[in-house]
């Protein structure tokens, strides 16, 4: 009666179980996995939110399948603000960026063809995947002062059989940036290829100590599918916008829009209140990821401050995100390590291999997470590995 693609193991795993047992039994948890910006206790110009939603048009029905062009000229001018530029008419609008990447796995795959994605990396591809009946191939990013793309094991990974490469810019959880020279080495290598570069580019603006790295999107050298939305650059995950800026070779890119354009028409996702309300609320992000860069830069100089006073945990280099890396004792497994400071610390952390790290000794923490919250868990923690 279901189809295969969905035959998804929904077992609940031991430290979900372990949670969930400890939150029913009303022990404290300090959560230091939360990475909603809403539940993080951030302010909202509640106010200008309001009444960016409240547009008199909003009674109106005019569909358009890219998306409205007020909101694709937004989101062009937020570009242009970062000094690089891309037409309005190169936009095409979804109602996030998962919606996003299966719309480019329907563009550019056929049933069991492959996409390139980067490990470490975030666990949801798979799933998006799944339910495009694409599969996924794994190529390493190497930490060596710092992370870099294997390009070596990436050539070797491609097949016949590969249409596309998605990086994500900063990567979660990593938080390293893609070097210009890297993106020029990616795009060259589509370009030799034939194949499609996917960005995700969603954690583009969060960089504590230097200005962000430059965007893919007016990158022209191969097919290029740049990501991003509302629901990083503004903390606004709840307001469902998001974008795919197409560019790359004239032809191929007009292709490429053309098909876009018949997907997004048979979806029609996007709602027509926030397409109206695009300008205003990325208007407003600027006070946001103020105070988000603000809580990283505090939260990392805690824990940076608390790892000097300890030699058995480190923590690997951060560029940008709202993610930092932990390296600690390899003495067991990750999922056993994790288990052990919920139960014995009452501390969530994530393990490495939620993210295919591939060699134990590695949990991720959120550093939005509010600056009390977050320095009493890292305390727990660390004095975990001293025991």
């Amino acid at each position: 009666m279901f189809s295969e693609r969905t035959r998804w193991n929904r077992q609940e795993n031991e430290l979900a179980l372990a949670l969930e047992k400890l939150r029913s039994s009303r022990a404290p948890v300090l959560d230091l996995t939360r990475s909603n910006p809403t539940e993080c206790g951030f302010a909202y110009p509640g106010e200008g939110i309001r009444s960016a939603l409240t547009s008199g048009e909003l009674l109106r029905y005019e569909p358009d399948a890219r998306g409205m062009a007020v909101a694709r000229d937004a989101v062009a001018a937020y570009y242009s603000e970062h000094g690089q530029l891309i037409s309005s008419n190169d936009i095409v609008l979804t109602s996030g960026t998962s919606e996003a990447y299966s719309f480019l796995f329907r563009l550019i795959c056929n049933a069991g063809d492959e996409v390139l994605i980067p490990a470490p990396g975030y666990p949801l591809f798979d799933f998006l995947a799944d339910l495009c009946d694409v599969k996924l191939l794994r190529f390493p990013l190497v930490y060596d002062h710092g992370w870099q793309i294997d390009f070596g094991a990436l050539a070797a990974a491609a097949t016949e059989r590969t249409r596309a490469v998605i990086v994500v810019h900063p990567n979660n959880p990593t938080g390293h940036y893609i070097s210009n020279q890297e993106q020029e080495r990616l795009a060259q290598f589509c370009r030799e290829r034939a194949l499609a570069l996917i960005v995700d580019e969603v954690f583009l603006d969060f960089s504590a100590w230097t200005r962000p790295a430059r965007s893919f999107v007016d990158c022209n050298q191969s097919l290029t599918f740049t990501l991003s939305g509302l629901s990083k650059i503004c903390g606004l995950p709840q307001m469902k916008l998001a974008w795919i800026a197409v560019n790359g070779p004239g032809t191929e890119k007009r292709e490429a829009l053309a098909r876009l354009e018949v997907i997004a028409d048979v979806y029609l996702s996007v709602g027509t209140p926030v397409q109206l309300a695009a300008r205003a609320l990325l208007e407003m992000r600027g006070p946001f990821q103020q105070r988000v860069i603000e809580r990283v830069r505090n939260n990392l100089t805690e824990l940076d401050h608390r790892l000097k006073r300890q030699s058995a945990c480190t923590r690997l280099e951060y560029q940008g995100g709202w993610t930092a890396v932990l390296r600690v004792p390899a003495l067991h497994s990750d999922e056993d390590i994790v288990l052990a400071l919920l139960r014995n610390c009452g501390v969530l952390v994530h393990p490495g291999h939620f993210y295919d790290f591939a060699q134990p000794g590695h949990i991720v923490v959120s550093l939005i997470v509010p600056e009390h919250e977050f320095a009493r868990g890292t305390e727990r923690v660390l004095a975990y590995f001293k025991i």
